[in-house]
């Protein structure tokens, strides 16, 4: 396993993080007994970063890494979760949430602690009732030893983000199809020249770039070397020495080791010359055979109207991969955004102004488009998901307050 140093701390992490989003699950549940051997696997192999998250597994992933990584295993492993904030209405709630997922995780601190999906509006309202005053006390009190943030919003947005407070870290979703999109090779290049380690998420867009058409698997096939997809698109990410972790959702043995095998191998700044020309030409080919040629450059933005222009065609391409889940999962955690407060970017909010069009430097059609995205996904199917899905955000909000406001007294 190789491993590369968190600036400002000095801690050795390994390149290769187990995340915790897709477990091995049975009947709808998480798979218990090979999900534990699947990670205790990676410790034993040298993975020492786990990331987990409150609302993963539908709340069953903190307390599933508490048993997992009880006995000792805890001990060998930097632990990472995130803090919901869409569910903090007072400093107090911050507390009481911390608390339950120290209990949860059957340990007394967590090692990189999280602001989980954090825009510049989210940290805004978090700033008017305590934000700073917490998370400087959880740091002092030793609960939290590292404070960071994960992001999923524009460029401009995330150096925002990155100058308003003293952070430890943070997290982006970077791969060879995100260099323009989110915080990109731009923000990646400004979190490292400010101290931040950075840990890298969806390095796979969702295990789509592990798949390998016919028409990219051509330009790979010229390669001196043969690769899997996903081995082309991990070394990619590992190849910038920006990046201090890669966090890989793996819940199957043969992917586990082959990305341990690859994590044992891939050195920052070792693709060649070519090597990176074909992984440039696999990209602008997936452009080619996307529905919308969008790079996620964000020059359309902000609509008028409220429409999230990049986010709406980045979900309509997940179909690329005949994966209609990961279409449906990224508009509704990215577009309809039922977790936060706020309105919604729904494509159907275009009003045909064409303020859009004449911004794109692709030339796309936008407003056509749009009009596919929100016959595609905008339905009852979609309302009643997110409908099902407050309803049950908000029963387990109340139930991890309430029971963190016992544990504070």
């Amino acid at each position: 396993m190789l491993y590369r140093t968190m600036p400002k701390n000095g801690d050795r992490l390994s390149i290769l993080g187990f995340g915790a989003m897709r477990l091995p699950s049975k009947k709808g549940k998480i798979d218990e007994p090979r999900a534990t051997a699947q990670i205790r696997m990676a410790i034993d192999r040298g993975v020492n970063y786990i990331d987990a998250a409150m609302p993963y597994h539908a709340g069953a992933c903190e307390p599933f890494l508490g048993r997992a990584l009880s006995g000792g295993w805890r001990e060998r492993v930097k632990l990472a979760t995130k803090l919901p904030h869409w569910d903090v209405a007072t400093r107090e709630d911050m507390d009481a949430l911390l608390r339950v997922q120290l209990q949860n995780l059957q340990t007394d601190h967590i090692d990189y602690y999280l602001l989980h999906q954090l825009g510049l509006d989210d940290w805004q309202r978090l700033s008017t009732i305590g934000i700073v005053d917490f998370l400087d006390r959880a740091r002092a009190e030793g609960k939290i030893i590292n404070a960071g943030f994960s992001f999923h919003s524009s460029y401009e947005d995330f150096t925002a983000l990155v100058d308003a407070w003293d952070w430890d870290f943070c997290q982006i979703q970077y791969n060879y199809l995100d260099e323009q999109h989110q915080a990109g090779t731009r923000g990646l290049h400004y979190a490292a020249s400010k101290g931040l380690g950075v840990i890298v998420m969806e390095p796979l867009r969702g295990g789509n770039l592990a798949k390998m058409p016919t028409e990219v698997k051509a330009f790979f096939d010229e390669a001196e070397h043969r690769r899997s997809a996903a081995e082309w698109a991990l070394r990619w990410v590992w190849n910038h020495p920006e990046v201090t972790c890669v966090l890989s959702g793996m819940n199957d043995e043969a992917h586990i080791e082959e990305n341990l095998r690859i994590a044992d191998e891939a050195l920052p700044n070792s693709l060649s010359a070519t090597e990176l020309e074909i992984i440039s030409c696999v990209e602008k080919k997936y452009r080619s055979l996307m529905k919308v040629g969008c790079t996620g450059c964000r020059y359309c933005m902000p609509c008028p109207a409220g429409v999230a222009i990049p986010e709406c065609f980045d979900a309509y391409n997940a179909g690329l991969w005949g994966n209609k889940i990961e279409g449906l999962f990224r508009y509704l955690f990215m577009v309809a955004r039922p977790l936060k407060e706020g309105p919604d970017g729904f494509a159907s909010r275009c009003t045909d102004c064409g303020e859009c069009e004449k911004k794109c430097p692709q030339q796309i059609e936008i407003r056509n488009h749009l009009k596919g995205v929100a016959a595609k996904f905008e339905g009852l199917k979609l309302r009643l998901i997110i409908r099902l899905m407050r309803l049950l955000m908000g029963w387990k909000r109340r139930g991890n307050l309430k029971r963190g406001r016992a544990l504070l007294r």
